[in-house]
Formats: structure tokens, sequence, C-alpha cells
């Protein structure tokens, strides 16, 4: 075995400081977690929790409301990710509007969405934008092609989000974040160093067994001191000044706005909107959208799970009524879902608490 791994492993089982609450922020860490098997090593004082790093998980009611209505009302053709399709909206989900007869295509990329408006030049063509920083410059992207290429009939609806006000609203529940690799990868990691003055503590992880050991074993090592800090463990990815041709294109085209996240509330500066110079690129606007506020399933408990207030075993839907054949909440949809994590990995133990 690899001597860091081992080293890594003897610091995680060997832990017996003060109980400690770690939130993996991103939910491919929670999947690779669970599927690497790192839960059954943790002892009885370290517990790990899922947060709201799953962009499709935290995307509001409302959002999947307007998406049905551009596809049903206005007769949009609806362009988006598979997981998108099945995340129940107030009344139906997409799946249900493609069943009777709205055009919903699923894409891999933006710019296939793109592609497709060039290709069907009669039809209205939205391209559902949901994604933090990882995800949003291939938005931009897709605005910058049908901008060059001219291509009017192609227009994004927006719940584009940015991970800074997350962290602290979350600060209260966990001692530590695992930080997302791929989203530091292009933010850098001046905003964990800055959330240390808030006595934010955390390291930045990869995705394999070695590096996600690694930034566990940090976590527990630096816990002791009692002083917030940060430790980039993921840098071969992640440089301290990110990727400033990513940001750069993102604030070509979008701006900082409110936003709603499921279970977060509404979050001040939190969201990414279309700049008012690409009006006509705006789902919203182009379509003239009517405010919506959208309905949960009040059984649902997601909002308490993306808050790490619960595991999705503690939702009396979870494994019953919500499967991933039958989901009633977004956490069991996604492939980045803790609820979707915790039922295809059997997370019924304390080890997967």
């Amino acid at each position: 075995m690899n001597t860091a791994i081992e080293r890594a492993r003897a610091i995680i089982t060997g832990y017996r400081g003060p109980k400690i609450r770690i939130m993996e922020v991103c939910g491919t860490h929670t999947h690779e977690i669970f599927r690497l098997g790192i839960r059954s090593l943790l002892p009885e004082n370290v517990e790990l929790i899922s947060g709201p790093g799953c962009p499709v998980c935290v995307t509001p009611v409302s959002y999947i409301d307007e998406a049905i209505f551009l596809a049903e009302e206005r007769h949009a053709t609806i362009c988006t990710f598979g997981d998108l399709v099945r995340v129940p909206g107030t009344e139906k989900t997409l799946a249900d509007a493609r069943s009777r007869g709205a055009r919903i295509q699923v894409v891999y990329t933006p710019l296939d969405a793109v592609t497709y408006a060039e290709e069907h030049p009669r039809e209205e063509v939205v391209f559902l934008s949901v994604g933090f920083e990882t995800t949003t410059p291939s938005a931009c992207l897709a605005l910058k092609r049908a901008e060059a290429q001219d291509i009017a009939n192609f227009s994004l609806l927006t719940a584009n989000k940015t991970m800074p006000a997350a962290y602290e609203a979350m600060a209260s529940h966990t001692d530590a974040y695992l930080y997302p690799g791929h989203v530091c990868a292009i933010t850098g990691t001046s905003l964990p160093e800055s959330l240390t003055k808030q006595g934010i503590s955390g390291a930045v992880a990869g995705f394999t067994a070695s590096e996600l050991l690694t930034a566990l074993a940090v976590i527990l090592e630096k816990s002791r001191s009692g002083e917030p800090f940060f430790v980039n463990a993921y840098p071969r990815v992640v440089r301290p000044a990110g990727n400033p041709a990513a940001r750069a294109l993102v604030e070509t085209y979008m701006e900082p706005c409110d936003a709603t996240w499921r279970g977060l509330g509404t979050l001040k500066a939190s969201g990414l909107k279309i700049r008012p110079a690409f009006a006509p690129r705006d789902a919203r606007v182009r379509f003239s959208l009517p405010s919506m506020s959208g309905r949960e399933n009040p059984a649902c408990h997601c909002g308490a799970i993306l808050q790490g207030l619960e595991r999705p075993v503690d939702c009396p839907l979870y494994g019953r009524a919500c499967t991933p054949d039958h989901p009633i909440g977004a956490c069991m949809v996604s492939r980045e879902g803790a609820c979707s994590a915790y039922y295809l990995y059997g997370g019924l133990g304390r080890n997967f608490a």
C-alpha cells in the first residue's frame, strides 16, 4: 500500500480527539467516499455530513416550474442535462411534460444545445443552466458561440450559483469543510484562506483514495490546535490563482444576484444572472416569465439533508416512497445527491452517519 495512504489511514483510525463534524460540500466527494469505503474507517468521534454541493439538489422547485412553463406555455424546446428531467416541480416533472408532448432534449454539454438551436432555427431553444463555479464557464462559452454565430433562437434559463455565501451560511453546522476540488480549481484558494478569519476551517480535497484520505487526515491533525486553518490538499490541480480565464469568461456574460437555495433560502449575491447587455439571451426576459414561488412536497426532507441537519435515512420517505426509480426529492434524483449515494451504497448503519 502507498505510504501516504497508510499514514493518512493511521491518523484517521487513530483519532481520539473531540467529536468533529466534517462536511463534504461536493456531491462527487460524497459518492466517492462511499464507493471507496472511507466511512468504514471513521472512529465514533468523526462524523461526515453531506452539504449543499449538488447543484441539481439546491435548485429550487420554482426553477423546474419555470422550465415546464416555458415548454408547455411558450412552446420552447428545453435542452437540459438528464438529471433535471426527473426532478419534481410543484405538480410535475419535465419528464411528465415530455410525455404530454413538450419538447425536452437531453444534451451532454451547453454547446450541444447551441448546435441544436442552429439546426432547428424555427424552434426557440432554452438551455437549463444549472451549476456552480465549475460548470458556469461552459454555459457562458455557449452564449459566446451563439453570439459569434448569430444564433438568435438560443437562450439560457439560469440557476447558476456561487459557493462563498453557502460556506458562510453553513459554518455553524460543521467544524470543518472538505472543500470541493473542482470549484477551487476555478476560484483559487483566496476564498477559503480568507474564511479562516471568520473561524471557518477546511481542506481542499481531490477525488482519489489517497487525496481524500490525506485531506481528512489533515483536517483531523490541524483541528487539534483549536485554531482556524486552511490546507490545499489538492495542489496538483488547485492553484492559488485558480483559473482566471474561466472567471473572466463568466464575468463577461453574467453578474451576481440574490439566489434561492433549496434548504438554505435566499442567499445574497450567491447567484449569477445574464448581464443586461445580453438580455435577449435571458429566457426570463425573452419570454416575460411570470414570478413563480414553487411548492415542495412537505414530507420531503431534502432541505434539512442539504444543511447537514439530517441524514437521508432520517427522512420518512427514504427507501420507501422515495427511491431512484420513484424519486420524490431532488437529492434522490441527482447522481451527486446524498440520498442517491446512501441508497446506491446501502447507507443504513452507523458508519453511514
